[in-house]
């Protein structure tokens, strides 16, 4: 699934080469322990949808169209980046979260099969990555793309920013949370 996605354009073939990947690690997380799935399986879930809300919220359906919603609104970019490499399970977002856990579990049984988890989730990684930056060095004068978007989709919706926050803080939320229980 991981190395499907490194030359798409579009933001929902990118999404599904990705969770491929995601539902490898879930199988796998079902082998191990249920808790771990269900925590993997919660964390993933939440984390598509703060990102499919966005998505369509301000419809956008291919890169192009992400680069130039990006260009238009910071606080939106920044969240919809930090959900993306979140998704990806950068560490210390949220989404590495139950990657780490399966890891742990699994370091001394099966180290071939982490390795190759762990290699392809780096190939998803990259091509999140790669969105990132690319948004992030892209301006409107050089996209040929014209969208057409509604004015009201520039509010700051309260479930857009409630989800992204705890997508991007999740892992320091659940720190403390472990510390003082």
């Amino acid at each position: 699934g991981s190395i499907g996605g490194l030359n798409q354009i579009s933001l929902r073939k990118i999404l599904a080469y990705s969770s491929i990947n995601h539902i490898g690690w879930m199988l796998t997380s079902f082998i191990i322990n249920e808790i771990i799935w269900i925590i993997y399986f919660l964390i993933y879930s939440f984390i598509s949808l703060s990102i499919i809300i966005m998505f369509n919220k301000f419809n956008i359906f291919m890169l192009n169209q992400l680069f130039m919603m990006m260009n238009n609104s910071y606080i939106i970019k920044y969240f919809m980046l930090m959900n993306l490499l979140s998704l990806g399970g950068l560490p210390p977002f949220l989404g590495f979260l139950p990657k780490w856990m399966i890891i742990q579990n699994l370091s001394l049984n099966n180290f071939l099969l982490i390795t190759f988890m762990i290699m392809m989730t780096l190939i998803t990684l990259f091509f999140y990555l790669r969105i990132s930056y690319s948004s992030l060095m892209i301006n409107n004068n050089e996209l040929n793309f014209l969208m057409i978007m509604n004015k009201n989709n520039y509010n700051n919706n309260m479930l857009i920013n409630m989800l992204s926050f705890i997508s991007i803080n999740g892992m320091i939320l659940y720190t403390i949370f472990i510390n003082f229980y």
